[in-house]
């Protein structure tokens, strides 16, 4: 994949050329991506694409901004107040591709959403939030290059009674008992998974660069290799879920990105790695100075971290994450150190970089990757400065500023005078609306321990 132009739509040409190629493709996938980085749209049958690359494919505009179940809470007034008025989803090129997990030869197309009248991009969809972020860094003569790191549990695709999940295994294999970290027999246990999970990532042109296990039982981490392009690595993470779930249901397994799956088990986490080019492509942070730029975007980081946070843990679920153990609390930054929240990995040259450590699996990548590069352009841009790095572990709890609640981090995302210099404060406080509206409808059931607290 080359860089991709938010708002560009593909030509028939692209569709016609790759139907030649795939004669045998019955179905096609066309979808959006929300606010929370879930995938909505619509199963077309293949004698419809032809519709879809040309009329596009129409259905509720308010689908990008709605909960992680796909229901809207009228945020803004867009929804319901509006008469819920369809969009027109259209492809974006070079975004064709087959999808190898299903049983049925299909082929899946990411589309932009568009107003039905003028055909104009919605002001409210995540991946025009990161455009404008990315097209705002651009315009500083600051060039980002990233690369995002995710964590996942397999699950059993079978639920007990109470609706809890647990880990899962290969059909005809025991469940895993122990956790293996970095251990190869783990990866070898699962290498008809992992094997697949390579081979479908190869066939829809995604960069997977590694694979490993992880901390939890059952849990692995999956590597995406960097890009220069934030907007495409953004899409890439998305499109990485999307893969890794749909193999592991292929293969009678289930797979969750959930940030707190198990509560003695270690949360799961988007790591984004971030550097900087000049015109040449050569990193900026490895050269003459760049310990000062470096310095100045981590100074950034921290600066809006906290402010942030509602888009890093977007959930109820997702708070939880932070009770663990190599989880960031603070603000503090360190080398080589992944207790910190931004850490400076090992390497020089153009291997330095700054990894994000803060975000949950479940974030939406876009979101992440906006706030993430508006705090880069924020402390480079006034150059700010970080204090002095972390030595051995960083402080666990978090300290008196940390928004450790839902409910505040939303507050302080909805009133940052920061962010809204980068993000429009009308998408902060919708994008607040819809996950409190979330939170309302998860809390409205009574849960089964509240019975034994209370009862």
């Amino acid at each position: 994949m080359h860089e991709r132009k938010s708002g560009q739509t593909a030509s028939l040409s692209e569709w016609q050329a790759f139907r030649a190629e795939n004669p045998d493709i019955q179905f096609i996938d066309a979808f959006i991506i929300d606010i929370n980085g879930n995938t909505a749209g619509k199963r077309l049958p293949a004698a419809d694409a032809d519709k879809l690359y040309g009329d596009g494919a129409m259905f509720s505009a308010c689908a990008l901004i709605a909960d992680c179940r796909g229901m809207g809470h009228n945020a803004g007034g867009l929804g319901k107040s509006d008469g819920d008025p369809d969009g027109i989803a259209r492809p974006m090129p070079g975004y064709l591709r087959r999808v190898p997990w299903t049983s049925v030869p299909t082929a899946q197309a990411v589309c932009h959403m568009v107003t039905l009248a003028e055909g104009a991009n919605l002001w409210f969809d995540p991946r025009m939030i990161l455009a404008d972020v990315l097209a705002q860094c651009r315009a500083a003569g600051i060039h980002p290059v990233v690369a995002c790191e995710l964590e996942f549990y397999l699950i059993d695709p079978r639920r007990a009674a109470d609706g809890r999940i647990s880990v899962g295994s290969l059909p005809g294999r025991s469940a895993p008992r122990r956790a293996g970290n970095l251990s190869l027999e783990v990866v070898e246990d699962l290498g008809e998974f992992l094997k697949r999970v390579d081979a479908a990532a190869l066939a829809q042109q995604l960069p997977v660069c590694g694979s490993v296990a992880e901390y939890g039982i059952s849990q692995f981490e999956v590597n995406l290799r960097h890009v220069a392009d934030p907007l495409l690595a953004a899409d890439q993470a998305v499109l990485l879920k999307r893969l890794v779930r749909g193999v592991a249901r292929s293969l009678g397994m289930d797979a969750t990105f959930m940030a707190k799956p198990f509560a003695s088990q270690p949360g799961s986490g988007l790591h984004v790695h971030v550097s900087i080019v000049d015109e040449r492509g050569r990193n900026r942070f490895g050269a003459s100075g760049g310990d000062a730029l470096l310095r100045h975007g981590v100074a950034g980081m921290q600066a809006l971290m906290y402010d942030s946070m509602a888009f890093y843990a977007p959930n109820f679920n997702a708070q939880r994450r932070y009770l663990g153990k190599f989880v960031p609390t603070t603000r503090d930054w360190g080398h080589n150190n992944r207790s910190v929240a931004f850490r400076i990995p090992p390497g020089d040259g153009e291997a330095t970089r700054i990894e994000h450590r803060v975000a949950g699996a479940d974030a939406s990548p876009h979101l992440t990757m906006a706030a993430i590069l508006a705090a880069l352009l924020h402390g480079i841009g006034n150059r700010l400065e970080p204090g002095a790095p972390v030595e051995g572990r960083a402080a666990e709890g978090g300290d008196h500023e940390f928004p450790g609640d839902l409910m505040v981090a939303l507050n302080r995302l909805e009133h940052s005078e920061l962010l809204a210099k980068y993000l429009p404060r009308r998408f902060l406080e919708i994008y607040g609306e819809v996950k409190r509206g979330e939170y309302g409808d998860l809390i409205e059931e009574v849960f089964s321990r509240e019975h034994d607290f209370y009862a």
